[in-house]
């Protein structure tokens, strides 16, 4: 009996983005709109810990519940993400989402306290699990942010191992910050140096045509040139 690709291994047959595969993330124009606090401060956030003092905003979840758990325990893949009753609170977060017209699951955001150090922050980093039950005949999961705070102090570290110092790579999270990564092949963690909580939306995206039209669309000039 052939040995099953385990769900984090480039041998698994799911379509993945091209644009990916060199360094795992695509930084992405800085997004235009208007972002209004209100949205995300009076959403209803959960006890959820990851890469740090977190906790989370559930706006799209497995079942529509105000839960942060992987749609796995529901049966699921995390696709076909199901509106919460934090979704009528933010009309804009709800909007960037659908605007993007790939296939979504997980929808949430993430508030985050400062990082006691640097050293604290690498010790954060983790991989996720965005593709238990995902069958190989669809395309991978990934996800992409949106930074709704501005944290110009502040960034995602990135490695390809976690002890893989050469590897790593630097995200900025100022406000209005977009960007792509595939989070179960890159270890991450943000190092947050601000004094407030930093917060950011979240949202597990379907590596399909619809997502890398988006991604097109967003590029900055001089890479789409």
């Amino acid at each position: 009996m052939m040995e099953q690709a385990q769900p984090n291994s480039h041998k698994t047959a799911h379509r993945r983005l091209p644009i990916l595969d060199e360094t795992g993330f695509v930084q992405l124009r800085d997004y235009e709109g208007e972002l209004n606090p209100a949205e995300w401060e009076s959403m209803e956030y959960v006890d959820w810990k990851s890469g740090g003092d977190t906790n989370f905003a559930p706006i799209a979840s497995a079942l529509g519940d105000m839960e942060c758990a992987g749609f796995w325990d529901h049966g699921k893949s995390d696709k076909d993400g199901v509106w919460t009753e934090n979704a009528a609170k933010c009309p804009t977060l709800v909007k960037w989402t659908e605007k993007i017209g790939a296939r979504y699951g997980r929808v949430r955001v993430i508030k985050l306290e400062p990082s006691a150090s640097y050293e604290f922050a690498v010790n954060c980093l983790h991989q996720d699990d965005n593709n238990r039950l995902n069958p190989e005949n669809e395309p991978w999961v990934v996800r992409a942010w949106l930074n709704l705070t501005d944290d110009t102090d502040s960034y995602m570290i990135v490695r390809e191992g976690k002890e893989d110092v050469a590897s790593e790579k630097h995200i900025p999270l100022r406000a209005g910050a977009q960007f792509v990564v595939d989070t179960q092949r890159l270890w991450h963690a943000v190092y947050h140096k601000g004094d407030k909580p930093r917060y950011a939306l979240i949202v597990s995206f379907e590596s399909g045509d619809d997502l890398q039209r988006w991604i097109d669309s967003q590029l900055p000039v001089s890479v789409n040139a």
